[in-house]
């Protein structure tokens, strides 16, 4: 008996020796690219050349993009690449016009990318290059362009705005001779990302989740989403994606909770996809995404991956967005003065909160400011491509085939080449000439991308912002709990601040 025991155990023993035997070699490998990195000091041919990428940035910058500011700032064609990442990046806007419009075809999303976010996006718009990524445009325009769709849209954003964020700010108001008071604070990035997160399913699946109820529920798909961004944004950071590769493989550590909050989002984004099929909507009845998208795709598998990238576009993008919107609206009071007397000149006195979209189109001010708050922080900071063949860029940088080529618009909008020596003021009045917005090179301003990609819903969420900015300036004050410097960044997908924003809701001091 136990010389059969021992021969049913060796299978298992040879299995677990091979196990550790892969780990072991990668181990060696992985000890031997940090010695290389450790050596190489991340050298950059730029003419800071002296310069190197250590794990002390931290100690000099709050943000890992705030030392590619730097870097960028020294750099005298503003770029730099650096090896031993295989990476070149720029702020210089002719480099942003060649990769994304003139040499478009030779700098894809590439599969490099495309393998970091495929578990979460899958075959979705945002993931894929050529045919596929063709056929989804070519939908989405359709169906983004219409004027019943922007109605629809604004439709879902005014009801929120009018029935949830106002009364959960309400419920929420501090004394205004309170200057402290633990009870009355509110986390604004949290309230945003449940009011994007309500906007962007309800547009895209049909799906009310009723995230920002005023008793703040808990959402199995909010907080399995939130995970499988999180996660998949640290493949993309991972500065060896070996690394994250092992992992999935054996199904350990981060890439194990990763594919468990995917499994939920699958499991709950195709239950949205089989109801739509009992009911069988079409167009005519039915305004959001997915209905339109299932006129013209059978493959649920696919429908899947097509809503799940536009989540991601359109929830933690927005929440970003107004976060650091009103972050900075915090600091800067005469410009939520100027905002609020634009505001009572476009609107009738009897006329109910809510501006309708040809009256905040005629905001010119707050237009601008918006678009200044987006230039100093983008909700997505940098966009990566990879170069097909080699190439040249427009100021003469070598790039080899394979090299990930990254424009950078955080830093962009931090150029003194670009917006002149008061680049770091937050200045609604750069973009207004005559009390009229005048907009900027989309090459120099690429916070929405630019060229073939350039974010198609853009006039959407811009209308968005400006609603929320709106509906909350009219009734409140927003002060900051504590005064602080630049915001300090969670590395991710997009620029969600780190500690979130602690604020009192005052009502407005007229």
């Amino acid at each position: 008996m136990e010389s059969q025991a021992f021969s049913l155990l060796e299978p298992l023993q040879s299995f677990y020796c091979f196990v550790l035997f892969l780990l072991t070699i990668s181990f060696f490998l992985f000890s031997i690219l940090l010695l290389y990195i450790q050596r190489q000091k991340f050298w950059c041919n730029c003419e800071i050349c002296s310069s190197y990428i250590s794990s002390s940035w931290s100690n000099e910058f709050k943000n890992l993009c705030d030392w590619y500011t730097h870097l960028l700032q020294k750099s005298k064609n503003q770029t730099i690449q650096i090896h031993v990442l295989n990476n070149t990046i720029t702020a210089n806007p002719d480099n942003v016009e060649y990769i994304l419009k003139t040499r478009f075809n030779n700098y894809p999303k590439g599969k490099p990318f495309s393998m970091i976010l495929g578990d979460l996006l899958g075959k979705g718009i945002f993931n894929v290059d050529g045919d596929l990524w063709i056929f989804q445009r070519k939908i989405a325009t359709l169906v983004l362009a219409s004027i019943s769709i922007r109605t629809y849209a604004f439709e879902l954003v005014t009801n929120e705005i009018k029935y949830r964020l106002l009364p959960l700010l309400s419920s929420s108001l501090a004394n205004n001779d309170t200057t402290s008071n633990n009870n009355s604070v509110v986390d604004l990035q949290g309230v945003f990302r449940r009011f994007s997160f309500d906007n962007i399913c309800k547009f895209s699946f049909g799906l009310d989740p009723y995230y920002l109820e005023s008793s703040l529920p808990i959402s199995q798909f909010a907080n399995a989403f939130d995970l499988a961004s999180k996660l998949s944004a640290e493949r993309a950071m991972a500065a060896l994606p070996l690394a994250w590769k092992i992992k999935r493989l054996f199904n350990m550590g981060t890439e194990k909770r990763l594919k468990k909050a995917i499994e939920v989002v699958n499991d709950l984004a195709m239950e949205v996809i089989m109801q739509k099929r009992k009911l069988d909507l079409s167009t005519e009845n039915s305004q959001d995404l997915l209905s339109r998208f299932m006129n013209c795709i059978s493959d649920d598998n696919y429908l899947r991956d097509i809503v799940v990238s536009f989540i991601l576009a359109g929830r933690d993008t927005m929440a970003a967005a107004l976060t650091t919107f009103f972050f900075l609206l915090a600091h800067h009071p005469q410009v939520v003065l100027k905002i609020r007397q634009e505001f009572d000149q476009v609107m009738s006195l009897d006329q109910e909160v809510l501006a309708s979209y040809n009256q905040i189109r005629e905001m010119h001010y707050l237009h601008a400011a918006v678009n200044e708050s987006l230039r100093l922080y983008p909700p997505v900071q940098f966009d990566s491509k990879f170069a097909q063949a080699d190439d040249i860029l427009a100021d003469g940088t070598y790039v080899n085939k394979g090299t990930r080529v990254t424009y950078h618009p955080y830093a962009m909008g931090r150029m003194e080449k670009i917006w002149g020596q008061d680049f770091m003021e937050f200045k609604p009045e750069r973009w207004l000439k005559n009390a009229m917005f005048c907009p900027q090179c989309q090459y120099k301003y690429p916070v929405f991308q630019a060229g073939a990609r350039a974010c198609l819903g853009k006039e959407l969420a811009l209308a968005e912002i400006k609603m929320v900015a709106l509906s909350v300036l009219s009734k409140f004050d927003i002060e900051i709990v504590e005064p602080r410097g630049a915001p300090r960044f969670d590395n991710g997908l997009t620029a969600m601040l780190r500690d979130g924003l602690q604020v009192l809701i005052k009502e407005r001091n007229e």
